[in-house]
């Protein structure tokens, strides 16, 4: 069997999509500078139009915004759903189109402040922060977190739990024969896929892997940023695609509602006034 030299793999891992800390760190100075910039020196000298919310060039402006900062998004289904090696290019993408869907969704919003959409900028804010913490803080955490050996793991667990342990780890043996019989346990984790397969066994092996969780205390064993940080990082995606959503909806079917019904106010592509 051929193996590679160092000088192989060196090249094979240089070749991959990386974005180091400092980059992350410039992109988001970058984006902040731009935007408070944009506000306080470009706005007020820019055409009529660009200055006018729903106006068919903000309003462009916005489909943009909104469409790159769901394309940041697909970094999550391909990090999950088995594609290993496209995950560091989709990385970069995930940081690149959320800090220019970032920028866009801001000019999008011609400094409206005081409007319902507006909650979705702390959404978006809350998002950049969270990642740019996770790539800089948490996972150096999460690098001595695999090196370390915590108590849970040693002779002192009580032999209840010791038994619990094992009865949790053989029914996820067995379910698992039937939702992925070619899957090792040991390294098992559920993937899309899986939950579109077999929605029900997906279910129920996730409430095993939660009760195994609780058992051995996973989440205590590190601190509380990183054991709930991606899961408040979810939370606020998932909001704000509901307000994505929301947002769409209304400005399309109650175009009136949101012009304060003063309909010389809409200029954007819809369907009804209400």
């Amino acid at each position: 069997m051929n193996k590679q030299s160092p000088s192989d793999t060196d090249a094979a891992f240089s070749s991959r999509a990386v974005l180091g800390n400092a980059t992350l760190r410039w992109l988001g100075i970058g984006t902040a500078a731009f935007i408070t910039a944009y506000f306080l020196l470009l706005f007020p000298l820019l055409p009529a139009p660009w200055r006018t919310a729903g106006s068919p060039e903000l309003y462009l402006t916005g489909v943009a915004g909104a469409c790159l900062l769901l394309v940041a998004m697909v970094f999550s289904a391909i990090k999950r759903g088995g594609g290993g090696d496209l995950a560091p290019k989709f990385y970069v993408a995930h940081v690149l189109c959320a800090y220019a869907g970032t920028i866009l969704v801001a000019v999008h919003g011609a400094g409206n402040l005081g409007r319902p959409p507006a909650m979705m900028y702390l959404a978006i804010l809350g998002l950049v922060l969270l990642g740019m913490y996770a790539r800089l803080h948490v996972s150096r955490r999460m690098e001595r977190t695999f090196a370390e050996k915590h108590a849970s793991y040693a002779v002192t667990m009580s032999e209840p739990k010791r038994e619990r342990l094992r009865e949790l780890i053989q029914k996820k043996k067995t379910l698992l024969a039937e939702l992925d019989p070619k899957a090792n346990e040991g390294t098992f984790s559920l993937q899309p896929k899986h939950w579109r397969a077999c929605p029900l066994r997906s279910l129920r092996y996730a409430k095993l892997v939660r009760e195994e969780q609780e058992v051995m205390g996973t989440r205590r064993m590190v601190p509380f940023a990183q054991a709930y940080w991606w899961m408040a990082h979810r939370a606020l995606a998932h909001l704000f695609v509901l307000g994505i959503v929301i947002h769409v909806i209304t400005v399309t079917f109650f175009a009136g509602y949101v012009a304060d019904y003063d309909f010389s106010k809409i200029t954007w592509w819809h369907i009804a006034k209400w």
